[in-house]
């Protein structure tokens, strides 16, 4: 067994973590991973209230194993999601955006880990100063919301940085990789692309093999406004090619079916709009692209229409061709890294 700081800290036993995927990492990939001995992240921000709940109570009903749960910080029930993971004794609060200094602290008082994922070595510096226990740093070559620095530049940077536990996400999907993120210093790794192709996940098998038969991604801020890797499809061309104006109309449209499937009021949504204006000081016109993505990327992860949807992937779906158990994916890609790491010959 492969022993860090992120295991030590999170109780997990392997360095493995998957990621909180919007529509993908609900209860039977979080539970699967956690029995496997990694740590499975739940998705919420895709989820309502009550949905939160019985996805935790579920998780909790498959394994006793530690668990966590993605959430947005500056969602208008943020502090309703919060309270929630406190009374049902979630382990780990992981976030997109970096959480206040407050609330860090508040989730913290209440036992959990908080583990914020971050783009760049300030943001790594400035929640590990506000009281994070660890951070998920993500290169560019990672899918969805991404950045242009690769892994291996940005993770040693981050490293050397900050004191707290690194998880080294971007890249990664085999034990060569946790092996090589060990060597640069990271206390584990996160997969989410990898974990999506999976027999566990809930994923239709049709969109599965279309991630199999792919070998390229490109990074579009025609989902919603800002960097997001997708596979390359002729709907994301469409949405390349489409003007301005017909690209707000599509996504006024998503937000109104948005609003209907997860029963939030236009206040409410408006006011999450602000909020996510604010916090990544976005145009109006970015804030209403915004709303396509909880819609195009259900069309795809759970309607199985990938010609009317965006599949957030990672560069290395060109590297995977099977649909291992999440128990035969950690077991192999622990086996590999320990191999790994005691071949190594300086010599």
């Amino acid at each position: 067994m492969i022993r860090t700081a992120l295991t030590e800290l999170v109780g997990v036993r392997h360095p493995v973590v998957q990621t909180g995927m919007g529509w993908v990492a609900g209860p039977k990939l979080v539970s699967a991973v956690a029995n496997a001995g990694g740590l499975g992240i739940l998705a919420s921000a895709t989820m309502t209230l009550k949905q939160l709940e019985d996805a935790i109570h579920e998780v909790k009903e498959r394994t006793d194993a530690p668990f966590g749960v993605n959430l947005r910080a500056d969602a208008t029930d943020a502090k309703a999601r919060i309270d929630l993971m406190i009374r049902e004794g979630v382990k780990v609060a992981s976030f997109a955006l970096a959480p206040k200094q407050e609330l860090i602290a508040k989730l913290k008082d209440a036992g959990l880990v908080v583990i914020p994922s971050v783009g760049a070595r300030r943001h790594a510096e400035k929640v590990a100063a506000w009281g994070a226990d660890a951070v998920l740093v993500q290169g560019g070559e990672g899918g969805g919301h991404t950045g242009a620095v690769a892994t291996t530049v940005l993770l040693p940077q981050v490293v050397d940085a900050v004191d707290i536990p690194v998880i080294a996400a971007g890249g990664f999907y085999d034990g060569r990789g946790l092996a090589a993120a060990l060597m640069y210093g990271a206390a584990g790794v996160a997969m989410g692309t990898r974990f999506l192709l999976t027999a566990d996940s809930s994923v239709p098998e049709a969109v599965k093999q279309v991630y199999l038969g792919k070998n390229d991604t490109l990074v579009t801020r025609q989902v919603d406004g800002m960097p997001h890797r997708v596979l390359q499809s002729e709907l994301v061309t469409e949405l390349e090619a489409t003007n301005p104006v017909s690209r707000t109309l599509r996504a006024v449209g998503n937000a109104a079916r948005f609003k209907k499937i997860s029963g939030q009021s236009w206040k409410t949504m408006i006011q999450d709009g602000l909020a996510m204006k604010h916090g990544k000081d976005l145009t109006w016109s970015q804030v209403l692209m915004a709303a396509n993505t909880p819609m195009l990327l259900k069309a795809a992860m759970v309607d199985g229409r990938p010609d009317l949807g965006v599949m957030a992937s990672g560069q290395v779906v060109a590297l995977i061709d099977s649909l291992p158990t999440c128990g035969e994916l950690i077991e192999s890609i622990v086996t590999q890294a320990e191999k790994q790491i005691r071949g190594i010959d300086l010599q």
